[in-house]
């Protein structure tokens, strides 16, 4: 079995990994540029990790439900699972993950999720599709974390003037309770080398529907719509080349932690048998 599946269209090819379902690439077939990071080891290993069911870290890697405790790492299960191929049709591919015994070690839902993968003229569309099999509600976060490639010096810019403050997390990526002014009446970030020193910026509350990744040194652009995602993250590892564009359903513990899962912060619950959909779209505009 091959480790990547591949799709392409007129304008751009693209790989997913089996592993994880994670975007490993995509490519102007016009010039042959790579738009997505490259998961340099001694940087960072990720590229396009999928987050569920939370998003970021656990306070101790814990949390209760029903009066029991269990622990789940940072982001999640399903980034470090095999994922199973649904189909492929040329230009667009489907994975999806169901729980077993080991999941629900961690987590004790009944579930199903699929990623489609769609390439759409200039574009790349990534639908995740989460399916309760349980009797009851099922409380969960999902997040998408894709790297797309870019130098220091370029800049994030949002479809409209916003006022935004960050929230951050401590060395235990834990939230924090201060807020943190981040742009006033303005729609750029600067993508220094210091601006992620104390890790991703967290946002919420923003009026944009889209945000705009200008790199002029390569002569294109990335138009990123996180589709009213409650927050949006943002980050990669100081003075790294790539920046990552995180739209979340779900955000990190605080140290004011909820005695039960099913009140944890920006949780969402999903009545038995139904299904919830998140989605992003990439548009690549190359000069």
């Amino acid at each position: 079995m091959a480790d990547i599946e591949r799709i392409e269209n007129d304008f751009l090819s693209a790989g997913v990994k089996y592993y994880g379902s994670e975007l490993t690439s995509v490519k102007s077939k016009k010039t042959g540029r790579e738009f997505i990071w490259c998961g340099d080891t001694s940087i960072w290993y990720g590229q396009s990790p999928i987050l569920f069911p939370i998003v970021g870290r656990l306070l101790d890697d814990k949390y209760m439900l029903n009066g029991k405790e269990y622990s789940m790492p940072k982001h999640g299960l399903y980034r470090k699972r095999n994922s199973t191929l649904v189909s492929n049709d040329g230009s667009s591919v489907t994975f999806m993950q169901t729980d077993d015994d080991e999941t629900f070690k961690k987590y004790p839902f009944h579930f199903d999720i699929y990623v489609k993968f769609q390439l759409e003229g200039k574009s790349l569309k990534v639908t995740h599709t989460v399916v309760n099999k349980n009797d009851g509600v099922m409380y969960f976060s999902i997040g998408a974390h894709p790297a797309f490639n870019c130098h220091i010096g370029d800049k994030l810019i949002f479809e409209k003037k916003e006022t935004l403050s960050t929230e951050k997390i401590d060395s235990d990526s834990i939230r924090l309770n201060e807020k943190f002014p981040l742009l006033k009446n303005s729609n750029e970030i600067e993508i220094t080398k210091d601006i992620f020193k104390e890790d991703a910026l967290i946002l919420s509350g923003i009026k944009s529907k889209y945000v705009t990744l200008n790199v002029p040194e390569d002569r294109y652009s990335v138009k990123f719509d996180f589709n009213s995602s409650p927050y949006l993250g943002i980050w990669a590892k100081p003075g790294a080349p790539y920046v990552c564009i995180e739209p979340w359903w779900g955000v990190n513990d605080s140290r004011d932690k909820t005695d039960d899962f099913s009140k944890k912060d920006e949780i969402l619950s999903l009545d038995s048998g139904k299904k919830f959909e998140m989605s992003w779209q990439a548009y690549f505009d190359e000069q």
